[in-house]
């Protein structure tokens, strides 16, 4: 079976539904914690090109943090790549991982797409 991975908020309802989700279909899949083990650069990067999808579309516009910090639709993706490491609560949540794809577990059935 193919690894499965999410990037996972347990204090996220939306991501606490996916993960049963995936392991009610058979899944176990890997667990990274992105709030406390926020991944690179690199790795956002390699996620916004699974997704198909730009910084912007991956970010969490209504966070106090996107506020604080300035950011905006004009915002270069380069710049808001740098604030999601830095700041991993502004990454949308929960997004999943397999078969060389990713999707973003709104709603939590969406994610079933690329198992």
């Amino acid at each position: 079976m193919e690894n499965v991975t999410i990037w996972h908020n347990p204090r996220c309802s939306k991501s606490r539904q996916t993960l049963e989700l995936l392991k009610t279909n058979g899944h176990e899949p890997v667990v990274i914690e992105y709030i406390k083990d926020a991944p690179d650069r690199t790795q956002i990067l390699q996620a916004l090109v699974k997704l198909g999808l730009s910084a912007h579309d991956l970010i969490r516009t209504g966070e106090v943090k996107y506020k604080e910090l300035g950011l905006s639709k004009e915002t270069p993706d380069k710049v808001l790549v740098q604030a999601m490491h830095e700041n991993p609560i502004l990454i949308e949540r929960p997004v999943v991982f397999a078969n060389g794809k990713a999707s973003i577990g709104r709603p939590p059935e969406q994610v079933l797409n690329i198992l």
